[in-house]
């Protein structure tokens, strides 16, 4: 079996429609700027476009043009607000998705890596047990919510991002990366199951939290055991970890700015070993993207443009 695969070599039953990464990651990258915004999103409209045909995503698009995910990642969850149940199965598609891909960042390290400590493997084969259960417990949640696997595009951008060549980098992105970002996105949907009163949700989510607790101590411990005695090694570790927390802050709207739709769950990532100071400077990288009225804009500006060019294509075909 090979070694390192690539993401596009993930393997999906006919169930998955792919998405091209490029849309999930290209936020953090851009500046505070409504007009860089749109030209973007609209450069990606057509393969945005491709990506969600067929898929719960296509009446969303229609809707709201090529920037609906701006609007999707922009706006906490709300029970009361437009599309509701749409954007809730989104995003537990979503993690779903990302579970699935968690499994396979984790097994993945115990193949790719055969001369790592007999520990680690074992860290490793506990957490693709975990993630195992994770993905049934979505899976079903999912159904719970009246959904199903496969309703909308799967993304792998969080597998691109996360899985380093190197064992430290690897841990560091999947385990301290992934798995904190999970933190910090299942204590928002704990938040949203107690909002409306859903207990069979809050229960399942809190379940899965405990176990991502653990699987970042897991980062923690093995990324200061493979740079032991190595400052240099450490740096890169951290300058990758810093990478990839970027890239899993949506462009800010995970962070600590009081404009987030996905606050940064600080309790749960000290109590899985996360420090005050790496915590100040994850809210710092992660803040550092399009603020929400930008994204705000931006996404009316593109839905609008969406709309009048719909309007004048069937303008032409009528005549």
């Amino acid at each position: 079996m090979k070694r390192f695969i690539p993401h596009e070599e993930l393997a999906r039953d006919s169930r998955f429609v792919r998405q091209d990464p490029a849309q999930a990651t290209v936020l953090s990258t851009l500046p505070d700027d409504v007009d860089t915004v749109v030209n973007v999103f609209q450069q990606f409209a057509p393969m945005i476009e491709a990506g969600v045909q067929g898929t719960s995503a296509q009446p969303l698009f229609e809707e709201l043009g090529p920037g609906f995910m701006l609007t999707i990642i922009n706006e906490p969850l709300d029970a009361d607000g437009p599309a509701a149940l749409p954007r809730l199965l989104l995003r537990m598609h979503g993690i779903f998705v990302g579970e699935l891909q968690a499994l396979e960042g984790a097994a993945r390290s115990i193949w790719d890596f055969p001369d790592a400590p007999w520990e680690f493997k074992m860290n490793m084969a506990r957490q693709c047990w975990d993630e195992a259960r994770h993905i049934q417990i979505f899976e079903k949640l999912l159904i719970h919510l009246g959904g199903h696997v496969g309703m909308f595009p799967e993304s792998t951008f969080l597998f691109e991002a996360a899985c380093s060549d190197d064992p430290a980098m690897r841990v560091a992105g999947v385990n301290r990366g992934l798995e904190g970002l999970a933190c910090d996105v299942f204590r928002d949907m704990i938040r949203y199951a107690e909002k409306t009163n859903d207990d069979v949700m809050k229960q399942a989510v809190d379940y899965v939290l405990a176990d991502e607790i653990t699987h970042v101590r897991f980062g923690s411990e093995w990324v200061r055991e493979f740079t032991k005695g190595d400052p240099e090694h450490l740096k890169r570790t951290q300058d990758f970890r810093r990478e990839v927390d970027k890239r899993f802050s949506f462009g800010g709207a995970r962070s600590d700015r009081e404009d987030a739709a996905i606050p940064i769950a600080r309790e749960d990532r000290i109590e899985a070993g996360f420090t005050e100071d790496e915590l100040d400077e994850l809210a710092q990288i992660s803040g550092e993207g399009p603020s929400k009225d930008t994204l705000t804009a931006a996404a009316e500006i593109l839905r609008d443009r969406y709309k009048a060019e719909s309007a004048a294509r069937e303008n032409g075909a009528a005549s």
